[in-house]
């Protein structure tokens, strides 16, 4: 083989290629598996790691999982050796997991006669319920043994068998078994589709070439954050925000991070110091979410075209205190930190990065994941269910365009459950779906607009919340008005009571549950007088 370096259009057909694989992993995980969670909304997500754990593809899948799975990737590779046949599971968010329902496969690649793994695939995919005191997995709990099963890197599958007493244990800890093992098996397949592509693509490119290729990508993705550095602006920009509370204590938690750009070093440092300290409930994000959230934020300034490697990072430090909201320490509750934590860390990093570039940063999204768990027995089947899903809101605007309306935004890329499949597979029955008009910020390109879910439950349930921006509202931008904040509403017997962002119900029959996410921040003055933003939801109810 010839010893010259590859020329760009073949690292771009490598980078094509190794992407695809990601792909279609995530495809065959779709496809197959079980519940809705993971098969109508999508909450997974599959990647390609070198040999060293560096990771070199991603799926276009959740951003809060892709940016910490590399963490996943290296505890199992530090506390296990690789056979073929081999597949490594993990759920600890604190050996570089989310929280407990987000289980993490990792499978080695190997070639004919290797000894050693050429590469690893991987895949995460969030799960209904994994135990704990609540249904779903994702109430308002004090530690991480409230939450779940926590899973250490071990093996599932040992030499192409699958571990029958690791797979015992966790099932007898669940609430849905059978659904459970169904959507584990389809992790599995999608591991096994990763392996067979990636060595289609050792026979068809060559070995030493695709490792040359993997090289050259990640080398190109560093030079590519570092060039973006150098044309950003240099100086220190500060910025805070502010979670409503964690459900347990009254009262914000204040998100702070100070930004520092060297554009003739090349490099930036993202620092959270005087962030609030972890909390009692479940707010509580790991550092990989922390670091997961700012490698969202820094890709986001790069073309779209840009692929996503390991060296995209090199460049940026990030600075979490221990033991702070953003870097939680053992046994705090985490289920919280990943889906609304990892929000607002987002939010203020990209106020602090308006200050340097205001022509390009967006208003504040709608901030919250709007987390939505219920529970029970299904009153059709007699069997215990458990249902998930988080609820879309409104964009902010930017400096060239309104926000879009009913999106999920940031650091989920999930789909919504759709009415005919909610319907079919849970006791329940939908009254309205529609969009929130108005609930966007002014301005003269205006937020979008939220969503208002109504569900009305056949049978008795455990109904649990897990959201935020029900009191802070999201921020508008260059005079923008801010989003109107979120509500929730439990509606028993015609009688309307509003519900905390985080708390847990016991709710008979009938009984109606209506979600209304927030809206968009606004950016740029209104053109004509209007109102900026709506009067916040001032109605405060003790935590459950």
């Amino acid at each position: 083989m010839s010893k010259r370096s590859l020329d760009p259009a073949e690292i771009a057909v490598l980078g094509h290629a190794l992407h695809s694989v990601a792909v279609e992993m995530g495809a065959a995980l779709r496809r197959t598996a079980f519940s809705p969670n993971i098969k109508e909304r999508r909450d997974y997500s599959s990647a390609v790691f070198s040999a060293d754990g560096d990771l070199i593809a991603m799926g276009d899948d959740m951003p809060v999982h892709l940016g910490s799975m590399p963490m996943s990737v290296s505890a199992a590779l530090e506390t296990m050796r690789f056979g073929p046949g081999d597949v490594a599971m993990l759920n600890d968010p604190y050996r570089g997991g989310t929280h407990l329902p987000d289980i993490t496969m990792v499978a080695p690649v190997f070639l004919p006669g290797g000894t050693r793994p050429a590469f690893y695939v991987a895949n995460r995919a969030h799960h209904a319920d994994v135990g704990g005191m609540y249904p779903g997995s994702m109430g308002p709990c004090r530690e991480i043994t409230q939450e779940g099963i926590r899973i250490p890197p071990v093996k599932l599958m040992n030499a192409g068998r699958v571990d029958t007493q690791i797979l015992a244990i966790l099932l007898a800890n669940v609430r849905t078994p059978r659904e459970r093992e169904g959507d584990l098996t389809a992790q599995l397949g999608a591991c096994r589709i990763g392996i067979a592509r990636m060595r289609e693509l050792v026979l068809r490119f060559g070995h030493t070439r695709l490792l040359r290729g993997v090289r050259a990508m990640i080398d190109g993705s560093e030079r590519l954050m570092r060039a973006v550095l150098a044309n950003l602006p240099a100086g220190t920009w500060h910025a805070e925000d502010f979670l409503d509370d964690d459900g347990v204590l009254p009262g914000p938690i204040r998100m702070r991070v100070t930004l520092t750009n060297d554009p003739l070093r090349r490099c930036a440092v993202v620092d959270f110091t005087g962030t609030d300290a972890q909390v009692p409930g479940s707010l509580n994000a790991v550092y990989a979410i922390t670091w997961s959230a700012v490698f969202y934020v820094f890709r986001c300034l790069l073309p779209a075209e840009a692929v996503a490697t390991a060296g995209l990072m090199r460049p940026v430090r990030v600075i979490a205190p221990e033991g702070s909201v953003v870097n939680a320490v053992a046994p705090a509750a985490v289920a919280g930190g990943n889906v609304e934590t990892s929000q607002r860390i987002v939010d203020t990093l990209l106020k602090a990065l308006a200050q340097a570039l205001p022509g390009r940063i967006p208003a504040a999204s709608a901030g919250t994941m709007n987390n939505l768990t219920i529970g029970g027995i299904d009153p059709r089947s007699g069997l215990p269910y458990t249902y998930y899903e988080t609820i879309a809101g409104g964009l902010g605007a930017s400096p060239t365009a309104p926000g879009a309306s009913g999106h999920h935004a940031h650091m989920t890329n999930s789909l919504n459950t759709p009415v005919e499949a909610l319907e079919y597979a849970y006791p329940f029955r939908m009254v309205r779906y529609a969009l929130r008009r108005g609930s966007g910020g002014a301005g003269s390109n205006r937020g979008g607009d939220g969503i208002v879910r109504e569900i009305e439950l056949l049978g008795n349930a455990q109904v649990t919340l897990l959201a935020d921006r029900r009191h802070a509202q999201p921020w508008g931008l260059a005079g923008g008005g801010a989003g109107e904040a979120g509500k929730s509403t439990v509606i028993l017997q015609g009688v309307e009571q509003i519900l905390p962002g985080k708390c847990t119900r016991e709710l008979p029959a009938l009984s109606r549950l209506r979600i209304e996410s927030p809206g968009g921040g606004g950016w740029g003055k209104p053109e004509r007088p209007q109102a900026l933003s709506r009067p916040r939801n001032k109605l405060r109810l003790s935590q459950q």
